[in-house]
């Protein structure tokens, strides 16, 4: 087995605190935690107990005594390694030159300054990938299916690892980050399947002819990834692409540039062709380049709506395929006749997870009138419980905003929404935790907002911060035609203990994704993806294989041609 370099993870300062466990130590010591966790079991719902980040890290002394509820890794990474990825190697970009800083949000730190790939960079990853193509997509898919399960048993070994380097690059909490490479591996586990199963069909025709048809790769498909899920994401837009015969170019975010690189490692140690999945770095003119190559087959995009517009332009242009992933506004509803612990656990999942920072979130929860009252109490009880602080402490549950612009964003709404009338129930003012060295990390109190209105900037923009607007309603005809006012629709949620009416609301939300007494569940089985300015296409689940894949049809002539002629 494998195991990565954790040099560029802990900075040299961490790796002279202690000295690390032996390999075999730490090899025993992930399998026993490996087999502690039933596969496809989040962590946190299996019976063993999380593992200590000291267990799979070198060991760390503390900084100083009187310190224990602080995390030793946090505030010590230096990122010492490139992280341009090309033909099975870290490399530096060719060309390009500009720089962009990259923070480790928890403390404000600036994690290393990223090198953002020029044009050539660009071409010579997506030739590299055209090389690895040809290989890869004459493979049979049993073939393909064994290397992709190969990749998902090493994330899944070196899932402390990897959870620990989104968290740093991230600011989420450690907690939430091992579920995402969870969801990560069994992303490709769930492709590998796949995998051997595309297929075609027989067609009979008259006279003993018939026709076929075949799956075939597109190519090589450019990834352009979002800053909120970095690895998850990752694997969402590649598992199906690789399974199908595709080679990828991915362009993480250049806020959270570390654990994709990681993940390219791992493909290249699991016997995927050298290049067949490259990573290049930057911001927007990184990505024109890619989604302007004439070599790229297709582009998978998850980020904001404006951008989406612009890679759609540019797709347009070469005639290519294009799956979006926008933002969203999506409505919860919660009626009088729901169970109110699960009704307000699920407001919290919809609002709060990874900071709020997620585009699916429920943030207008409408609340029938009957139990508004009594649900928002509740609600603002359990938000003011929210554990914030160091993201790598096993009892943190909200970590740190991406980075100093996006919480001055936040926060300006937040003031314009007291302006236009709405009431801060709790939080939403900035949060300084009491470890000295986060005192510059960027945290704030989720907020609950009340007294709100449809017409409120709070009500209609997506925020993407930890901010929920509640919502009264008295009929579920005026709910609906109030949810479904937006431009966006990701997602949607409803609680009711009336299946009948729950089935009846879903349908007529104008959303992809809908949940029915649960929120922000999303299973690599079932597809996601919205409608209107949410984008289109879809990312898990069956449906994405046939957005990296295209049908061609044969027609086979079994006897003498008839001609008009």
């Amino acid at each position: 087995m494998s195991t990565p370099s954790l040099n560029w993870v802990l900075g040299a300062g961490a790796a002279r605190a202690g000295r690390a466990l032996p390999v075999k130590r730490r090899l025993r010591e992930r399998r026993r935690l490996s087999a502690a966790a039933p596969h496809g079991i989040p962590p946190m719902l299996a019976q063993s107990r999380l593992p200590s980040l000291l267990l799979l890290l070198p060991r760390l002394r503390p900084a100083a005594p009187g310190l224990a509820t602080m995390s030793s890794a946090t505030g010590t990474v230096t990122v010492q390694q490139p992280l341009n990825y090309r033909a099975g190697a870290r490399v530096q970009p060719a060309d390009g030159g500009q720089l962009e800083e990259v923070f480790e949000p928890a403390t404000g730190r600036v994690l290393c300054k990223l090198p953002c790939s020029g044009e050539k960079e660009v071409d010579l990853a997506v030739q590299s990938a055209k090389a690895a193509f040809k290989i890869w997509s004459q493979m049979s898919g049993m073939e393909r299916c064994r290397v992709m399960l190969e990749a998902a048993r090493i994330i899944r070994e070196q899932r402390e690892e990897i959870a620990t380097m989104e968290t740093i690059n991230n600011g989420k909490s450690i907690f939430e980050a091992r579920v995402d490479i969870d969801v990560s591996w069994q992303c490709l586990e769930y492709y590998a399947g796949l995998a051997g199963s595309l297929a075609g069909e027989h067609i009979q025709l008259p006279g003993g002819s018939f026709g076929y048809t075949r799956r075939e790769p597109l190519g090589v498909c450019a990834g352009i990834g979002a800053w909120n899920y970095p690895f998850q994401t990752a694997c969402w837009k590649c598992g199906p692409a690789l399974a199908c015969g595709n080679a990828m170019v991915y362009k993480p975010s250049p806020f959270t540039p570390i654990s994709t690189v990681r993940l390219a490692e791992i493909f290249t140690e699991a016997g995927m062709p050298k290049g067949l999945f490259n990573v290049v770095q930057g911001g927007a003119a990184t990505g024109q380049f890619l989604c302007q190559h004439p070599d790229v087959a297709k582009i998978s995009f998850t980020g904001s709506v404006p951008t989406g517009m612009k890679i759609m332009e540019m797709a347009a242009k070469g005639i290519k395929p294009v799956t979006l992933e926008l933002g969203g506004k999506s409505p919860l509803i919660i009626f009088s006749d729901a169970d109110l612990e699960n009704a307000v656990k699920g407001a919290l999942m919809a609002n709060f997870l990874t900071q709020g920072e997620v585009c699916c979130n429920g943030t207008r929860v409408f609340v029938e009138r009957k139990i508004l009252d009594t649900f928002t109490k509740e609600v603002v009880k359990r938000t003011q419980k929210i554990k914030i602080g160091d993201p790598l402490l096993e009892d943190t549950r909200m970590g740190a905003l991406i980075n100093q612009p996006h919480l001055n964003r936040v926060q300006g709404f937040i003031k314009q929404a007291k302006e236009q009338g709405a009431e801060v129930l709790c939080g939403g003012d900035l949060y300084v935790p009491d470890d000295p060295k986060l005192k510059n990390g960027y945290y704030m109190r989720p907020c609950v907002l009340g007294n709100c209105k449809d017409d409120m900037t709070c009500v209609k923009e997506e925020i993407f911060g930890p901010v929920m607007a509640i919502l009264p309603f008295d009929t579920e005809e005026e709910v609906l035609e109030r949810a479904n006012t937006t431009k966006y629709g990701l997602a949607g949620g409803v609680f009711t203990r009336d299946i009948q009416k729950a089935h009846r609301v879903v349908a007529a939300l104008k959303a992809g994704m809908c949940f029915i007494n649960n929120y922000n569940v999303s299973p690599v089985e079932l597809p996601f993806g919205g409608y209107k300015f949410s984008g289109f296409g879809r990312e898990n689940g069956r449906a994405a294989i046939e957005s990296y894949s295209q049908l061609k049809t044969v027609c086979v002539e079994m006897g003498d041609v008839e001609s008009v002629f």
